[in-house]
């Protein structure tokens, strides 16, 4: 990728090809590997703070911020419609795979698959801080689906649905379609100032936060209504960003020069040497050397004495090459 290596959107960059097929693969990706629906089964929608949690981490996230600000190009209006057209699609799927899950949870043992879901977070925290280390794990498609054969119970098989777990689900799909809006919106400002790897390793340590509360609850441990995924999320983002950073409007030379042209503008005051003075643009840039001054002392035939003609120059006729009586600082002649 031009700006971050993510390795989850690295990965499918190679496969799909394109700005707005990656963004599209990346938000979709929850819905295509199950990520989703065993999140809902697990209960993790079941408050408004897991499904505020939910939208961002799984449907926006790092790869999300990573494909917009390192890869997506055009206006904002085209970055927005893309991530419009996008969440069109993935909004009513999120609400048709919700719609199943209490389908689901009457043929499984919940307190077996609740296990499997922490462990394929655990698992996408995993592949998002390190490709190497997520090289030796297996897919969410793969875990979830060890997850289904250990918990099958065909006893409990009833299809139902109920209307909070698609509210829920279509508020967590809209959740993270709004935040990649809301990036995609700030991205001239965004872009140039966060640290995309940064966030992405916080937003590991977020994973990996969400997914405790899953694991334990079987001990009883962390069993809390506070968001404490989002608050390390928020820290991310605060550490991430560098307001004083140049951005993308940021001007690559601050030597004077204010209208961007590179030059000097002689009638702009504000435009003046580094040194403080004013730049005389129609005179030479560096003094002659040939120019003397009129007070100085010539010898009988007219010419410069030979002691001040090598206190100027520096050239005593020998051949070698000259030291420089100025520094690097100092552009002016020793007479003046």
């Amino acid at each position: 990728m031009s700006v971050s290596r993510h390795p989850v959107a690295l990965r499918l960059e190679q496969q799909v090809g394109g700005a707005t097929k990656l963004l599209a693969t990346v938000m979709a990706l929850p819905l295509v590997d199950g990520i989703f629906p065993a999140l809902v089964v697990a209960g993790v929608l079941g408050s408004a703070a897991g499904v505020v949690e939910t939208g961002i981490l799984i449907f926006g996230g790092s790869a999300t911020i990573a494909v917009i600000l390192a890869e997506m190009d055009g206006t904002r209006r085209e970055m927005v419609i893309s991530v419009l057209l996008i969440g069109a699609v993935i909004v009513p799927v999120a609400a048709i795979e919700a719609a199943f899950a209490p389908t689901l949870r009457g043929f499984l043992e919940l307190a077996i698959f609740e296990r499997f879901a922490g462990l394929v977070i655990l698992s996408i925290a995993a592949k998002t801080a390190s490709a190497e280390f997520g090289e030796y794990l297996p897919s969410p498609a793969v875990i979830i689906g060890l997850g289904l054969v250990a918990s099958f119970d065909p006893a409990g098989f009833a299809v139902e649905t109920s209307m909070e777990y698609v509210v829920n689900g279509t508020a967590a799909a809209a959740i993270g379609v709004g935040f990649a809006l809301s990036v995609a919106l700030l991205s001239p400002h965004l872009r140039g100032r966060v640290d995309i790897d940064r966030f992405r390793f916080g937003s590991a340590v977020a994973l990996g936060v969400l997914a405790l509360p899953i694991l334990l609850r079987p001990f009883g441990l962390m069993q809390t209504e506070a968001p404490i995924a989002l608050a390390v999320l928020g820290v991310t983002a605060l550490f991430a960003y560098d307001p004083n950073a140049d951005g993308i409007g940021a001007s690559e030379s601050d030597h004077g020069d204010d209208d961007g042209d590179g030059s000097i503008d002689a009638d702009d005051p504000d435009d003046t040497d580094d040194d403080g003075s004013r730049a005389d643009v129609d005179g030479p840039a560096t003094p002659d050397p040939t120019d003397r001054p009129v007070d100085a002392p010539t010898d009988s035939g007219g010419f410069v004495d030979d002691d001040v003609a090598v206190a100027a120059t520096g050239d005593d006729g020998d051949g070698e090459e000259p030291s420089s009586p100025f520094t690097e600082d100092d552009s002016r002649a020793p007479w003046l």
